[in-house]
């Protein structure tokens, strides 16, 4: 059992631990990935980097994980836990989301937080093609909520295949998480992700005129003003509040039946404590939700040096490999 989150002692508010986490230098060992494009929709694929461990893929256990708003399969956290799950035998497929990672042409759809059918539909393609019986989905921010709403949405329907969930700092009330990113004291956060947004959309509306109008919705400042104007349209919300409100994994937790485990730190700058005490998940038993005081977003730098440093991968992967175990 992997001990408690024991927090770098020089980083002792969510800013520093978040902040620290982006900027932390790593290097990683992995083999070369095969790119494989998953059909997720008519017309949709998106790509994943797949590291497969030596022999039939049916004898290994396969993990799969889900970055954040604006990250990719190149994060430093999707490298990291990738390392760790590869060297510990698992097969390791770093997903990119719809247009994410260069892969714009993949899709003539933007992204949003509601697709959790995208990986319902690598899990079927994991079993069918591959013929994988034990199959682990780990999520971070945005990434989170997309994994946990799939395995609510399954519920008791999962597939046996379908071994157990992580969420890392999961955004489960979407609504939440954008009035919290409009405080004061998070504008670089939101200046950060709005300028990446703008950036995406300006890519999309070039190589999809027809779809994609290069102006006409006035300035955007806010991650919930871009959703009002460009996401919950083009989706066919009525506005960023529908949106937020329908594609929010807060929704479906109590739902959930498969082994997950919840990671939250109760110092993150963006991620808002409160909705997680709200919609159920202390009381689903398939649900292990562990809350450190400390962790910022996504960050969880311990105290200790090398591989423990980075200790939300650590957590991950005992969690799974307990699973494993049991089964």
């Amino acid at each position: 059992m992997l001990p408690p989150f024991e927090p770098h002692p020089l980083l002792r508010n969510g800013h520093l631990m978040t902040v620290a986490s982006n900027f932390w230098p790593r290097s990683f060992v992995l083999p070369p990935p095969e790119e494989r494009l998953f059909l997720v929709a008519e017309e949709s694929r998106i790509l994943g980097h797949c590291h497969w461990q030596p022999g039939p893929r049916a004898n290994s256990p396969a993990l799969v994980l889900v970055h954040g708003l604006e990250g990719s399969s190149d994060s430093g956290y999707m490298r990291g836990i990738a390392e760790k799950a590869f060297a510990l035998g698992f097969h390791a497929l770093r997903l990119n989301q719809r247009n994410c990672g260069g892969t714009e042409r993949l899709t003539p759809t933007l992204y949003n937080s509601g697709l959790s059918g995208d990986y319902r539909a690598v899990l079927d393609d994991l079993i069918q093609r591959d013929g994988i019986s034990k199959i682990f989905f780990a999520g971070y921010s945005m990434g989170g909520n997309l994994v946990l709403k799939m395995a609510g949405e399954l519920s008791s329907s999962a597939p046996p295949a379908l071994r157990g969930v992580a969420a890392v700092c999961p955004a489960l009330d979407l609504a939440a998480c954008a009035d919290a990113l409009e405080k004061p004291e998070n504008f670089l956060y939101q200046r950060h992700f709005v300028r990446k947004l703008l950036q995406r959309y300006a890519v999309k509306a070039a190589l999809f005129p027809a779809l994609y109008s290069p102006n006409g919705f006035g300035p955007i400042r806010t991650v919930r003003q871009f959703d009002d104007a460009i996401t919950a349209p083009h989706f066919g919300f009525r506005d960023a509040q529908d949106y937020y409100q329908h594609s929010s994994a807060g929704n479906v937790v109590p739902a959930i039946r498969v082994p997950t485990l919840i990671l939250t730190a109760q110092d993150d700058p963006f991620i808002p404590y409160a909705p997680f005490l709200a919609c159920g998940i202390r009381e689903n038993s398939a649900i292990t939700f562990e809350a450190p005081a400390r962790g910022g977003h996504c960050a969880f730098l311990s105290s200790h040096p090398g591989p423990r440093r980075f200790w939300a991968e650590q957590r991950i992967l005992s969690f799974f490999q307990t699973l494993l175990r049991m089964s």
